[in-house]
């Protein structure tokens, strides 16, 4: 048995493995007397096949795994004497002959390894990331207060349809009729809208309505029906217009009041203003705490200098993929991949040098925000703290969610921490530039 090093660069290895007949005859003897032990063959008692009718029937696959036993022990041998730290796992080389799969014959195998670079660098306050303060103004607090009275607004009957009301409407196609059908005027597509903006109750006109609504599902449930009938019915309906309904936003009032904040929660205009500008503040500081932990990642993996084996890289994700992504896919998801995964090297080489650990309390609160937020996700809020541990516990029996709750609680750690050690020089922006920023 042979193993040879080829050190392409810093990064990359190229092993070959060669083996002789007497290098797996062992394995393969072992691997053929299992299969005849356990060979339930009609005539023969078990355990009892002769030994050339095995190995004519399972001579080939006891071969290919007793070579790729001793491959692997021979693969995982090198990287543990060696002390390697590779990425991924081994691939065949893309030099790698075919072997022919005769017992007795001898191997020859190739393989890339990709290796782990080395980190190594120093925080102090000499190092400086800027952190973002968005400065509120009138005009932000005058857009959030419309925004919020837009949302407990309410339809009431209009008289001519504007760009954001609803026109109630009956859909007529020779005997079949769809009463009491909402068109919301801004979704109509094409021409078709000329004919619901201004509408006043009692027109009619006629609509193509594959043109007006262009997806095929919200058609087939607008029109109460299934797609296969809807592919029978003609595209052109007669439409009457049955009703306006005006989206009017809510009044300021005590009544608002205690639907946005809470029953007495806010009782003056003045306080309504100033609950504004505290949710303003409160929103723009959780856009500038998410900025700067970008722009820290950012900073932390230039820092770092982070060089990665990146033709090994592609060609592992590909070949661990193949079975669900072609290679255009994974060359175009490769520059994402590839930001992402120097990131996870510089966090991981943090959590070590910083000596940070991650509790289970840690996950237990992670995964009790996330849970909060699904729920939020679907407007429920104040759910009782029970629903909220009972869904936190939950998506800890996930391999893939604990996973994910793990980097995330890890980020969090590797940020707070990181912003301890250096400088974070505030600097005060307005709305529009902060959005500009790269």
């Amino acid at each position: 048995m042979e193993v040879v090093k080829n050190q392409i660069d810093d990064l990359n290895i190229e092993l070959t493995i060669a083996l002789k007949g007497e290098d797996y005859a062992e394995q393969e003897k072992r691997r053929l007397s299992a299969y005849r032990r356990n060979a339930d063959f009609k005539g023969f008692r078990k355990g009892m096949v002769p030994a050339q009718l095995v190995k004519k029937i399972y001579g080939d696959q006891a071969l290919y795994e007793a070579v790729n036993g001793v491959v692997s022990e021979q693969l995982d041998k090198f990287i543990k004497d060696n002390d390697l730290h590779i990425l991924g796992e081994p691939i065949a080389s893309e030099s790698q002959k075919d072997n022919e799969w005769v017992s007795g014959s001898d191997f020859e195998f190739k393989f890339d390894l990709g290796l782990s670079p080395k980190i190594d660098f120093e925080l102090s306050k000499e190092d400086k990331v800027t952190y973002y303060k968005i400065n509120v103004t009138e005009e932000a607090k005058a857009q959030m207060k419309e925004n919020l009275l837009r949302q407990y607004g309410q339809l009431e009957e209009g008289e001519t349809a504007g760009e954001d009301d609803y026109v109630v409407v009956d859909f007529v196609q020779g005997e079949k009729t769809v009463e009491g059908v909402y068109v919301a005027v801004n979704k109509v597509e094409g021409t078709a809208k000329k004919k619901f903006l201004g509408a006043k109750v009692d027109d009619k006109f006629d609509v193509d309505v594959v043109k007006a609504f262009t997806n095929e599902t919200d058609r087939a449930s607008m029109l109460k029906m299934k797609k296969e009938e809807l592919a029978e019915m003609a595209p052109k309906w007669k439409v009457t217009v049955v009703n306006v309904k005006t989206f009017v936003p809510a009044s300021e009032g005590q009544e608002t009041y205690d639907k946005i904040f809470g029953k007495d929660a806010v009782k003056t205009p003045e306080e309504f203003d100033a609950k504004i500008a505290e949710r303003l503040e409160a929103n723009y500081k959780q856009e500038g705490d998410y900025r700067l932990s970008q722009d820290l990642r950012k900073y932390l993996v230039d820092k770092a200098g982070v060089q990665v084996p990146e033709a090994f890289l592609k060609r592992w994700l590909y070949e661990s993929n193949k079975e669900k992504f072609s290679k255009e896919e994974v060359d175009k998801e490769f520059d994402s991949f590839l930001g992402d995964f120097r990131w996870q090297l510089v966090r991981g080489y943090l959590m070590k040098k910083l000596d940070l650990k991650i509790e289970d309390k840690d996950m237990v609160e992670a995964a009790k925000a996330y849970a909060s937020y699904q729920y939020a996700m679907y407007g429920m809020g104040n759910v009782p703290e029970q629903f909220i541990t009972d869904a936190a516990m939950n998506i800890l029996k996930d391999e893939r969610q604990i996973r994910n709750i793990e980097e995330s609680v890890e980020n969090e750690k590797v940020v707070a921490a990181v912003k301890g050690l250096i400088s974070l020089p505030n600097k005060r922006i307005s709305e529009a530039k902060f959005r500009e920023l790269k």
